[in-house]
């Protein structure tokens, strides 16, 4: 049995730097054809020079010929305090589809980030003016870690009506107070969720063992809020779509006394979003049926972020194929998510094809 849908898109990932970037972007060129590229590298991707130089350097580890379709990465910029206002048009016009908001310290580089708004908002104007999208880790760094979220989110709710025309993003989702705030708010507010967010809670990381590979920001939370997120894509929410926040780590920075961040979930993804889609009866496909927008998996992975980034659904279709495998212990000195676990599906490559 296999499915056959258009080449996904991934809305948030981390494609990282130096001897990991050519391995990482390989494996994400697998699934994804476009992907939204997170600027927390280092240096932070805050001038037109770096963003140009970090997608020649992401184009130049992937060999076309062996992802067999177009590979796009769509790029951001850090918004930061010393971020100059007047350069915003210019990432624009170099290819920047959004700016990534990063509060003080609550992820990856992020000790630049903001700690308070304040400084910020001649760029975030800016970038309304643009029409650029903000995208916003939403979290407090100095609430307790369950509630950074939660207490990040009025912060959210001053931007929204400051700038009337600013598309804004939540990015990876994991609470049931974001669900319930996003329901108030206009649709030019979305959210992404990653995969390891619908099917974790706070148990799989400390409740038996430390798995220091099931370890994120935002931290996994309660089963409400993984049921909450799983409620709103089961039924095709159009204002939730997929990003990862695929954040691969070497092994060696993940199991340590101080543990980084970051589950490196794009050689899984697709396999286990098809799998949960199945297992609560929801299509994977698209329907053909002119007006029916009922929820699927391609409508998540492929549609609803497009549709909100005002892009073009791709043209390129990719099948997975119900095939027993084993998820690879290590790849690349990361270890993925569920290594060592067999899982029912598996992507093919991808085909360069109209849709």
């Amino acid at each position: 049995m296999e499915y056959t849908i258009r080449r996904p898109d991934d809305f948030h990932v981390h494609l990282r730097q130096d001897a990991l970037l050519g391995p990482v972007v390989r494996e994400t060129a697998r699934s994804f054809g476009r992907v939204l590229v997170m600027p927390n590298t280092e240096p932070p991707i805050t001038t037109v020079d770096r963003l140009r130089g970090y997608r020649s350097e992401v184009l130049g580890s992937l060999d076309t010929h062996e992802s067999g379709a177009s590979f796009e990465p769509l790029m951001t910029f850090k918004v930061v305090a010393d971020l100059d206002p007047r350069s915003v048009a210019d990432l624009a016009v170099a290819g920047a589809v959004g700016g990534k908001l990063y509060p003080h310290g609550v992820t990856t580089n992020s000790s630049d980030g903001a700690r308070t708004i304040d400084p910020l908002l001649p760029v975030i104007e800016a970038m309304e003016a643009a029409d650029l999208v903000l995208e916003i880790h939403a979290e407090s760094p100095d609430a307790f870690c369950l509630d950074r979220e939660a207490s990040y989110l009025p912060v959210v709710e001053s931007l929204v009506f400051r700038y009337p025309r600013l598309r804004i993003v939540i990015e990876h989702a994991s609470s049931a107070e974001t669900v319930a705030f996003l329901a108030d708010m206009p649709e030019r507010v979305g959210a992404t969720i990653t995969v390891h967010h619908l099917l974790l809670t706070l148990d799989d990381v400390i409740g038996g063992e430390l798995r220091p590979h099931h370890f994120c920001k935002p931290i996994a939370k309660r089963p409400e809020d993984r049921d909450a997120l799983l409620d709103r894509v089961l039924a095709g929410d159009p204002r939730y779509f997929f990003g990862s926040d695929s954040a691969p780590h070497l092994r060696r920075d993940k199991e340590s006394d101080c543990g980084c961040a970051g589950i490196y979930t794009a050689p899984v993804a697709l396999p286990l979003l098809v799998d949960l889609f199945e297992r609560h009866g929801v299509p994977i496909r698209e329907s053909d049926a002119p007006g029916d927008d009922g929820p699927s998996l391609e409508r998540f992975v492929s549609r609803l972020g497009a549709d909100f980034y005002r892009l073009p659904p791709s043209n390129a279709r990719l099948t997975i194929e119900r095939r027993a495998w084993t998820v690879p212990s290590v790849c690349g000195g990361v270890v993925p998510f569920h290594a060592g676990r067999d899982l029912s599906w598996a992507v093919c490559d991808p085909i360069e094809e109209k849709a």
